[in-house]
Formats: structure tokens, sequence, C-alpha cells
């Protein structure tokens, strides 16, 4: 009780970092055998990833909704339904295995898995940002995103690799199961450790009315602000081909090494991703040192991450495909708070929930059309080509990044970001500044 009713910002920072743990250890579990697990229940590649696309478009179409519910009713209660609704469509996941479902069903499914994941992806960052803002943190923001994305992978490099061997030694709907039991008990610890701080949830506001308003304001300062626009309009390109380089590595690496059944293969592609996270976490601090303007540190990431994609397709040895996978987790994971940073200075509190999910579902529009088709390329023309398509596609987002880039704004060029100094007018976030 006495951690709820005087907050520390150490104490803000130990509740998220228990958080990322331990949804990331439960979702980790079956992302090494995703792919192979809908592969032994009889789809096609094409079908696979038009799976992973609904699981997408899960995300696209309840994105901004979610992240109202995080808005006004709370990023607390928006947490606690997304471990209920995950735990119990991976359960569901687990019985259309068993019975060989249609896809028609998997797609159903999938689409109520990316509903789950919503409940989460604009509200535990934006929870984080309010709470050390009211509990007076001083620092930059980086430095806690990067330490959150370290922790992130070592549970991922400890459930993937889990995931894969427990899949050997048993079978692949074991790890499925673990992860709904995962979720039971981070249900538990959000509900005694997670309370709104720094932010007070609209109970008692009209949903639909205050839907609106928030969707209004939130493409206010969200799309009609060009910065922020273009790193939104950035994100297909980035995050959805992302998401089919991560799954197609499963059945790829599995072809490499020449056994269809070495499902502890298969989750090493995810602990290579998972090690490169906890890597580029590590370094994200580092990285940003080398660069004057956040954005120049995107566009160089962005540039050797399409030229890695396209050699992981030339590439024919598993050993050299391996070492390009390290490279473009390492790029993407040492970005990737520098990128949160950007776009958290930019917007205001009230907001921050819904324009994170908006710019979640960029990402899985992105998903939605590059999946199926990038799968069906390797149905007809093989994995190889399918990355090397993939390259090409992750180097559009360039243009967009180069556009943020010239609008020249502050958060472009932070000396120091302080959440608690709320008269800062230049390295404060912009919600604090107003």
């Amino acid at each position: 009780m006495e951690a709820r009713t005087t907050p520390t910002s150490n104490s803000i920072e130990r509740t998220y970092y228990a958080l990322l743990l331990g949804n990331t250890l439960a979702a980790s579990l079956i992302w090494g055998i995703n792919t192979i697990f809908l592969l032994d229940a009889g789809l096609t590649n094409l079908e696979a990833f038009a799976a992973n696309a609904f699981f997408a478009a899960g995300m696209l179409v309840f994105e901004v909704p979610t992240g109202v519910v995080a808005d006004v009713w709370g990023r607390r209660a928006s947490f606690l339904l997304g471990t209920v609704t995950l735990a119990v469509t991976t359960v569901m996941y687990v019985l259309l295995w068993q019975i060989e479902a249609h896809f028609i069903l998997w797609a159903l499914v999938s689409l109520l898995l990316g509903l789950g994941f919503t409940f989460f992806s604009g509200a535990t960052e934006a929870w984080l940002v309010d709470a050390l803002g009211a509990t007076g943190f001083e620092g930059p923001l980086e430095s806690v995103l990067a330490r959150g994305q370290v922790i992130s992978g070592v549970a991922m490099l400890g459930g993937s690799v889990a995931g894969g061997y427990l899949a050997q030694v048993t079978n692949l709907g074991v790890p499925f199961v673990l992860r709904a039991v995962i979720l039971a008990a981070m249900f538990a610890v959000a509900f005694g450790l997670m309370h709104d701080i720094g932010f007070t949830p609209k109970r008692g506001s009209r949903p639909l009315a205050e839907m609106r308003r928030i969707v209004t304001s939130s493409v206010d300062h969200g799309l009609r602000v060009p910065a922020v626009r273009y790193l939104m309009l950035a994100a297909p390109f980035t995050g959805g081909v992302a998401l089919y380089v991560f799954y197609a590595l499963q059945p790829y690496l599995l072809d490499l090494y020449g056994n269809d059944h070495a499902y502890g293969v298969a989750g090493l592609a995810a602990a290579i991703v998972a090690g490169a996270q906890i890597l580029g976490g590590m370094a994200a601090t580092g990285v940003r040192k080398l660069f004057r303007r956040r954005t120049s540190a995107l566009l160089t990431a962005e540039v050797l991450s399409a030229l890695a994609l396209v050699l992981v397709g030339l590439s024919n040895s598993f050993w050299v495909v391996i070492g390009l996978i390290v490279v473009w987790g390492l790029l993407f994971a040492a970005t990737m708070p520098i990128r949160q940073a950007y776009i958290n200075d930019q917007i205001p509190s009230e907001q921050r929930a819904t324009i994170l999910s908006f710019d979640s579902l960029m990402a899985s529009s992105g998903g939605v059309a590059a999946q199926p088709a990038l799968g069906r390329a390797a149905d007809v023309w093989g994995y190889p080509a399918s990355y090397v398509l993939s390259g090409g596609l992750t180097a559009l987002a360039l243009p967009f990044l180069y556009r943020s880039r010239r609008q020249n704004v502050q958060a472009d060029t932070p000396d120091v970001v302080v959440l608690a100094d709320a008269t800062t007018t230049d390295t404060a976030p912009s919600d604090m500044a107003a």
C-alpha cells in the first residue's frame, strides 16, 4: 500500500520492468515455433502468414479503440484486459491445432490475438512516461526505455529457447499452454502493483463521445504534426516487414540447417533477435551519442537494415544468415529506444496512449499487407527471394524518415529530456512544456 500512496520514480521503473519481464517471457515462449506450429496444423506458407496477417489486422482494427480504453478507463485497466484476452485466445490456438481447424477459424482467433496485444501496445509505455513525470524523474527517457528493452531481451532469449526445446521434448502445444499460465500470473502482478499515476482516467465520461474527442485530439497532436506523421508513415515498412522477417526465420533456418524437426534451432531464431535486443538496448545510449540528431541514427540504421536483409536472401549459408540476422536485430534494437523517445517528446500526456497505439497501428497495417504477400513469394520463389523483397520494402521507409528529419523539431536534437520539470521549454517532452 505504501508503494501506491508514495510512489517514486524507482518504484515505477521496477514495476515497469516486472511487467515487461513477465509479458515478454509469456509471449516469447511461442515466438520461436509459431510458424512451425501453424504449418504443423496443416496450413500452407500462404495460409500461415495470412493467419499472421489477420493477427496484424486485429492490431490494426483495435489499436485506436484500445488506446482510447487506456486513456478513458486507465492504463491499468487496459493492461489487465490484455492479459485476460491473450490467455484465452492462446488456449483457443491450442484447440485449433489439435483439431487441425479450417483456415477461417485460425483467421478469427488470430484477429482476437491482435486485440489482446493492442491492450498493451500504447498503455504500458504511456503509463511509464506519465508516472515518471509525476514522481520527479530526471534524466534521459532513452535510458529507462533501453534498460526495459534489455530486460525484455533477456526474457525473450530465455522464453524463445525454452519454448523451442520444450516443444522438441514434448509437443508444439505445450509452450502455448505455459504461455497462458504465465499470463494469468501477470494479471495478478499487474493488479497488485500497477496503478495509474500522473494520469486520471475519465471513467464517468460517455465512451463513444470520449472516443470521438480523444481520436480527434490524437489526430491533431499526431498525424497533423509533420515530424510525427512522417515517422508513423515509415512504420508500415519497418514494423510490417519485421513481422515477416522474424516469423519466416523459423522455417528458413530449418531449411538451411537441414532438419525440419529441430525445433530448438527454430527457437534459436527468436533467441538471436532476443540477444540482439539485449545488446542493442545496452548500446542505445551510446549509439545516441554518436549522432547529434535522433533521425540521423534512424536513417543510418534503416539503410543498413535493408542491406542486411538483401544479403540474407542472397546467402545460402546457415552461419552467414545467422550473422546477418544478428546485425539486423542489433540495428533494430539499438534505435528503437531512440525512436520511442523521439515520438514521446512530441505528444501530450492526455492522448499519449492513443497516439502510441495509432503508431503501432501503422506498423500493423504494413504487416497486414506484407506478410501474406511475402509468404506467397516464399511459396513461389522460396525464402531467399522473399528476404530480398523484404530488404527492398524496408528501404521504402527512408523518404519518410528524411521528411521527418526536415521538420527540424526540438525533439530531434534534445540535450537532456527532463520529465520532472514542467517549466522546461527546450528539453522537456512537449506535454510537460505545455
